[in-house]
């Protein structure tokens, strides 16, 4: 049985010319924003349709599975089950996109939002590194072992999110489903996927209504595409 996770950023923010840390403040999708999210939400619907046929000849069947034929397999699904996002506005709007071809109304968890940077949300890098150079510089270098200054460290924000993550999976076994969050938290999620300290988030990147792909071979992740679609 093999479950499809479609794990999307939120698209740009209004004022994103400026690289801020907006963590958990809650900022509009720019218009720009809404055009990237459109452009992924055409991408996912496509890469569905063709996946649920390639599926049926990967090799992973004879890795993962007992063979080719699995009784009682759940056929692909050629359409989003589910959609899941952050409860945070860029994140909901964001999700409403990708789910409105699937005739699927997106769920918002609270698990799901971006870090909170403490007294660094809103503020732009250079006045971080301006306001607390020695603090940014140790946040950069390890992000598990330092956190930003007055906010939530990468294992609180790593427990939440993977126990969301937990819950979501367990309830579509089988079927196709997506997560609209944050570069962080979709940091968080390919991090542990993949087996990768979490000393090495930084080294993932995430754009603007990035598609990342993995999929589960019962407890088996495997991970098809990261920082993919049409704007990754």
């Amino acid at each position: 049985m093999v479950t499809t996770l479609y794990l999307i950023r939120h698209g740009e923010t209004a004022g994103g010319e400026t690289k801020t840390y907006k963590g958990s403040l809650d900022v509009p999708l720019s218009d720009n924003g809404i055009r990237q999210v459109e452009q992924s939400a055409a991408f996912v619907l496509e890469h569905i349709r063709v996946s649920s046929i390639l599926r049926q000849q990967s090799y992973l069947r004879d890795i993962h599975t007992d063979g080719p034929e699995i009784n009682g397999e759940r056929q692909p699904s050629a359409r989003l089950d589910a959609v899941y996002t952050s409860d945070l506005g860029r994140a909901v709007k964001s999700g409403e996109i990708i789910a409105a071809p699937h005739n699927v109304i997106p769920v918002s968890m609270p698990e799901l939002r971006e870090r909170n940077f403490g007294v660094w949300e809103g503020m732009s890098f250079i006045e971080i590194r301006d306001q607390f150079p020695g603090e940014f510089d140790a946040w950069a270098g390890n992000p598990l072992k330092f956190s930003p200054v007055g906010g939530e460290s990468t294992l609180e924000v790593n427990e939440r999110v993977l126990d969301a993550m937990g819950k979501i999976l367990s309830a579509h076994r089988g079927e196709t489903i997506a997560i609209v969050a944050h570069g962080g938290v979709n940091r968080i999620v390919l991090c542990h996927v993949l087996g990768m300290p979490l000393e090495n988030i930084f080294r993932i990147e995430q754009d603007h209504a990035a598609v990342n792909v993995i999929e589960f071979w019962g407890e088996t992740p495997v991970v098809k595409l990261i920082n993919g679609g049409v704007n990754g």
